[in-house]
């Protein structure tokens, strides 16, 4: 008779509290997504809940801040249809976008504004921002 992972996992003492925990952070972040405003509730995400409080995690300080001001109507509405919230720990805590890289963009400078450069590095003295200058004239692509 097949029996699927789950089966297994509940079936352990140890694993079946680890699998009850995930099932309550399911439910919480249901719930959570159901009573947060459209644009928290795809910036802020329930991490996890011990005792009755309730740990979310922020994509930013803006979307925390907001958290927090509702940290009693969004307690209060939790609790309802989920076990007790009696408080809201908000942290920030960005998304890692693993997918996309941030590479840098080559932007080539003009050939009128290279030569503007040439002129004004020449007229400089010897010093930190020569130097700097001279590296970027021949780091530079230049557009023709």
């Amino acid at each position: 008779m097949y029996k699927a992972p789950q089966d297994y996992l509940d079936a352990d003492a140890a694993a079946g509290r680890i699998m009850a925990h995930a099932r309550l952070l399911m439910k919480l972040s249901s719930r959570f997504d159901a009573v947060a405003p459209a644009a928290l509730r795809h910036a802020a995400h329930v991490a996890n809940y011990k005792s009755g409080k309730l740990v979310i995690h922020a994509d930013n300080g803006a979307v925390a801040a907001k958290i927090r001001q509702m940290h009693r109507r969004l307690c209060d509405e939790l609790s309802k249809k989920a076990p007790e919230c009696n408080d809201i720990e908000v942290k920030v805590q960005p998304r890692q976008n693993l997918g996309r890289s941030s590479t840098s963009t080559i932007k080539p400078i003009s050939g009128a504004a290279a030569a503007t450069l040439a002129r004004t590095t020449a007229a400089l003295p010897p010093g930190p921002l020569r130097s700097a200058l001279d590296t970027l004239l021949q780091r530079a692509a230049r557009r023709e």
